[in-house]
């Protein structure tokens, strides 16, 4: 282990060959201390947002809307973000996504009326979208197929762990405090996630041909000449929404996405609270319960995935945690909240990295970012339709019926894709030092 290590500190960056192991390290350590800090800062608000939408004496519906107003603006910003990304580099926009959700946290802990938390949160989702686009951007430069999927579940596993002790965090906050006081922390950290890009991110641009294997290059989906050509916007973008693999993660990401908005950001925690009669730290204790199983589980999913194939895990995560939401319809007690939450954790988590791994490896170097505004605009199209809808159809219908149509979407999706998506990743893989790059010629 020592000579490993001793070898890869002697590696040097090489234009032919790409950033060295020890390089690759640094960056997704970097990638992985900012996503922590936002995604802290995102739980902390997660499970008082809809709470605190209430006590403006809104419906469900309208609880949802505020989510969608987020969603809606990711959609705007995600595919001129990845556009960004390539012509001025990556880390402008780790800095200025993080500032515009700062702002945006800060007003709408103000905010008098309900108009302005639409707005306000709307200001949130474009800062999210910059960043977002951004990091996973970065997150394709530095990696490569054979150790795409470990690497994605190291970045993905931070996230995890920021936004499940942001929960019980902003559950306890709102508690002594009141729903406005977690948005002045989300501020506070949004601020720190910025500066932190600013002083530990480096530009990854030019990592990015020399990141992909030749094999990848060869195999990309969209490839111009066989190289890093990169096609008029338009054409790239009909080039993705016509290939069937694409569209088939991007219905899998897309029921993540609905989820994680729709169920567990909306209907969830008023379902606790309406039904259950679950306190604002109850809540953010299952919440946090849901994110402790996504950390035992998306370590795994990245070997499995990496060694196995994309589909052995996408397809059976997909369906648990379809089950998960169907789980939670037949809840009586908090115990059975808290059981269904650990199932859904199980599943979400398996599913975390692999879908991204699935899209990086289809895209064509020197696109990656546009490739990941395309995919992460079908995600956040789950994040928009996903409240309202479920929020209408439990003002119309209840609760058990919004929980059992997301379940149902999230079996079909996985099925769909296990069905007739092609597999990426065709053979085993030796495991190898480093995050995601195979020593070697």
């Amino acid at each position: 282990m020592a000579q490993t290590m001793a070898r890869v500190s002697e590696e040097q960056e090489d234009p032919t060959t790409g950033p060295s192991r020890l390089r690759q390290r640094e960056v997704l350590v970097a990638m992985m201390g900012q996503v922590f800090i936002i995604m802290l800062g995102i739980g902390i608000v997660g499970p008082v947002t809809p709470l605190y939408a209430q006590s403006f004496g809104v419906g469900a519906a309208m609880v949802g809307g505020l989510t969608t107003s987020f969603g809606i603006a990711r959609i705007v910003m995600n595919i001129p973000a990845g556009t960004l990304t390539e012509r001025i580099g990556r880390r402008p926009l780790l800095i200025l996504g993080p500032l515009t959700t700062a702002l945006a946290a800060l007003l709408t802990g103000l905010a008098s009326q309900f108009g302005q938390l639409i707005l306000f949160r709307f200001l949130q989702g474009l800062g999210s979208a910059a960043q977002t686009t951004a990091a996973m951007t970065v997150m394709a430069d530095i990696t490569d197929r054979e150790g795409r999927g470990r690497a994605m579940s190291f970045y993905q596993g931070s996230l995890l762990l920021g936004s499940g002790l942001g929960p019980t965090v902003g559950g306890l906050v709102a508690e002594h405090f009141g729903f406005r006081a977690p948005f002045f922390l989300y501020a506070a950290l949004a601020a720190a996630a910025a500066l932190w890009a600013t002083l530990r991110v480096p530009e990854t641009r030019g990592f990015q041909p020399a990141a992909a294997s030749a094999g990848e290059r060869r195999a990309s989906t969209g490839a111009v000449d066989g190289g890093t050509h990169r096609a008029p916007m338009g054409r790239a973008v009909w080039e993705h929404v016509t290939d069937l693999n694409f569209l088939l993660i991007s219905l899998v990401t897309l029921a993540i996405f609905f989820t994680r908005t729709g169920s567990r950001s909306t209907v969830l925690p008023l379902f606790g609270d309406n039904r259950l009669g679950l306190s604002p730290g109850q809540l953010g204790v299952t919440f946090t319960i849901i994110a402790a199983f996504n950390l035992v589980s998306i370590n795994w999913s990245g070997l499995i995935s990496d060694k196995y194939g994309r589909k052995a895990v996408i397809v059976p995560a997909s369906v648990l945690s379809g089950l998960a939401l169907l789980a939670f319809s037949l809840c009586r007690s908090y115990a059975g909240f808290l059981a269904s939450g650990a199932l859904l954790g199980v599943g979400t988590g398996m599913a975390g990295p692999a879908p991204a791994a699935y899209v990086a490896d289809l895209a064509r170097p020197g696109s990656y970012g546009l490739t990941m505004g395309i995919y992460r605009t079908f995600g956040d199209i789950g994040v928009s339709i996903g409240p309202v809808l479920l929020g209408a159809i439990a003002d119309r219908f209840g609760f058990l019926p919004a929980l059992w149509t997301n379940g149902l979407l999230f079996v079909i999706a996985g099925l769909a894709f296990g069905l007739f998506a092609r597999e990426t990743v065709t053979r085993p893989v030796p495991q190898v030092a480093g995050i995601g790059r195979r020593s070697g010629k």
